[in-house]
């Protein structure tokens, strides 16, 4: 009941009145109504949100953390990332609450309860990397449109749920399958009941991943109402678009699945590069699946001072989508040299991995270190920004850091 309720109370039907007076006939107020003197909810609390986080949008909730927040190896629930494109869900019972598949390529359309899942298939546990597609948009020129994320969206947490592939095969797949496609709980900015605020997915070979999971728990507790409660698809290593929250039905297709924001520029870049600004035709438009080989310098915070001749201890997390990091480096003299860095192997499949490197310094003065991983392909983040797009995604360019040495 506690959890059903959580949103209700916490957005709508006790929200705080700005004069501190109770609402006398809150109780009978129309569903979704919020009072004309009604505070804004506090995301930090309602969320339990590091107050170092920073608050994008508020309609729908999207809010990134910042590099020095990530330096766990397991990011906590306080810092991690939130990316929403609706509204919450206004009523949730776990007790009722029920996953659907269905579609043209199933062999039947079986529903199953919360329950169901988790007494009938093996539980799994996996850390998996989700970043947002756009994570660094807003270091794009020209400007990209969307929500203007720094470099703190992206988050590795420990996922606990049955296998997708499991559940697919229990149900039934037929030969013409190609992809699967998710529908969720969440509400459209409109209200719209006949609107979806976002309904992806992704290829076969990645639905019947090992790792790509039904989850029901993060970092070994109920996943938190921001992050899908009670029921999240997570597949790794791809943008965390696909990992639809507030799960209610996987949809098999024998196409690629056309739901909200899988066509024009959503999650697309262009097949082949543009100047620019340049206007993409949707025909030259590829979708995004494994996102590139990035890293991210979580410590020191950037800023840092310290007196010559003191070496400087640095670490961070390296990823690759679905591949592994391989090498990672770092340099202080803007990519003149580079110098090897310490690289822990995944803790398994599509999880980040932890770098750590010792810096000296010649003299005093200004340095940024910057850093760089290299993937099991061979391809290494670029220097500088990579091509352009209308989206402003994909932007997996060199973190650095400012180091004062006096």
């Amino acid at each position: 009941m506690k959890r059903r309720k959580f949103i209700e109370s916490s957005l709508f039907t006790s929200a705080a009145l700005a004069s501190g007076v109770s609402n006398v006939y809150g109780h009978l107020m129309p569903k979704g109504y919020v009072p004309l003197l009604a505070q804004d909810p506090n995301p930090f609390e309602l969320f339990n949100l590091n107050e170092e986080m920073e608050v994008l949008n508020d309609r729908p909730w999207n809010i990134e953390s910042k590099a020095h927040l990530l330096n766990d190896a397991i990011t906590p629930n306080s810092a991690m990332f939130i990316r929403n494109n609706g509204l919450l869900p206004e009523s949730i019972d776990a007790t009722t609450w029920t996953l659907t598949v269905e579609g043209e390529s199933a062999a039947k359309t079986k529903t199953y309860t919360l329950t169901d899942l988790k007494k009938n298939f093996k539980q799994y546990s996996y850390q998996l990397t989700l970043e947002c597609g756009g994570n660094g948009r807003k270091e794009f020129y020209p400007p990209a449109k969307g929500n203007q994320w720094g470099l703190g969206a992206v988050h590795c947490a420990k996922w606990t749920g049955v296998r997708l592939k499991d559940v697919l095969e229990d149900v039934g797949i037929k030969k013409n399958a190609v992809y699967i496609g998710y529908h969720a709980a969440d509400i459209h900015l409109s209200r719209s009941p006949d609107k979806e605020p976002i309904s992806r997915g992704c290829p076969m070979h990645k639905a019947m991943e090992d790792e790509t999971l039904l989850a029901f728990k993060m970092n070994d507790e109920e996943i938190p109402i921001a992050h899908g409660y009670p029921l999240r698809l997570v597949a790794g290593g791809w943008p965390a678009s696909v990992s639809g929250k507030w799960l209610q039905t996987i949809s098999v297709r024998n196409k690629v699945h056309d739901g909200a924001k899988m066509t024009g520029t959503s999650y697309r870049v262009p097949c082949k590069p543009v100047a620019p600004g340049e206007e993409v035709a949707d025909e030259d438009m590829c979708i995004i699946e494994s996102m590139p080989v990035k890293s991210l310098i979580t410590s020191p915070k950037t800023g840092a001072m310290l007196k010559l001749g003191k070496p400087l201890k640095i670490n961070g997390h390296a990823w690759a989508g679905d591949l592994e990091v391989v090498k990672m480096e770092y340099s202080i003299d803007f990519g003149s040299t580079w110098h090897q860095c310490e690289l822990k192997a995944p803790a398994n499949r599509l999880a980040w991995q932890q770098f750590t490197a010792t810096v000296n310094f010649p003299e005093t003065g200004y340095y940024e270190v910057w850093a760089r991983a290299t993937d099991s392909n061979g391809k290494s983040q670029p220097m500088v920004l990579p091509g352009w797009n209308p989206k402003g995604y994909l932007n997996n360019a060199c973190h650095r850091i400012a180091i004062k040495v006096s």
